[in-house]
């Protein structure tokens, strides 16, 4: 079993609100793995952050990431850092990958800067964003199948676009 289609981006790129509707337009089920980090944690992504750092966070993260690849056959959305560990970029070599990238007023714009966003909490949440998406791009487009960008487009216009990339994609790998 594999996903059809592995949503990633960072915060603000739109992965919780255009993973469902992907999933609804291709007739699949959805599954966040920062659900199944909260669901297995028992508590918040901020407590286990503040609480036990973010080194043990990210390895909770690859373990739940991992196993969700091999599990779920509909659309997998997951937080905005999990590519950054060596193994979960590894494991999504496999995998069909849909990058939402999000340009930086944009996503700044849609993250509200929350301290829901345990990265993005601090003294100038702007420059840290800013640091971010300077850091993650490369890996994201590294492991990415298909890029969309999602700066001037609604959701629908996002789940459109990914929906005619994963076809398309589809038939270059027939």
């Amino acid at each position: 079993m594999t996903p059809r289609a592995v949503i990633i981006g960072p915060p603000g790129s739109g992965k919780s609100t255009v993973g469902p509707a992907l999933a609804a337009a291709l007739g699949l089920a959805f599954r966040d793995s920062d659900d199944d980090i909260v669901a297995r944690a028992g508590k918040s992504i901020t407590d286990i952050f503040t609480e036990e750092g973010e080194p043990a966070f990210r390895a909770l993260e690859e373990e739940v990431v991992a196993k969700a690849l091999t599990e779920h056959d509909g659309v997998l959305s997951l937080g905005g850092g999990a590519p950054i560990t060596p193994g979960t970029r590894a494991r999504l070599a496999a995998h069909t990958v849909v990058f939402l990238n999000v340009g930086m007023a944009a996503g700044v714009q849609r993250a509200g800067l929350s301290t829901a966003r345990p990265l993005l909490a601090g003294v100038n949440p702007r420059a840290t964003y800013k640091a971010l998406l300077d850091a993650r791009l490369p890996v994201y487009r590294e492991v990415a199948t298909i890029e969309i960008d999602t700066d001037h487009r609604t959701p629908a216009e996002v789940v459109e676009a990914a929906v005619a990339g994963l076809t398309e994609y589809s038939k270059e790998q027939a």
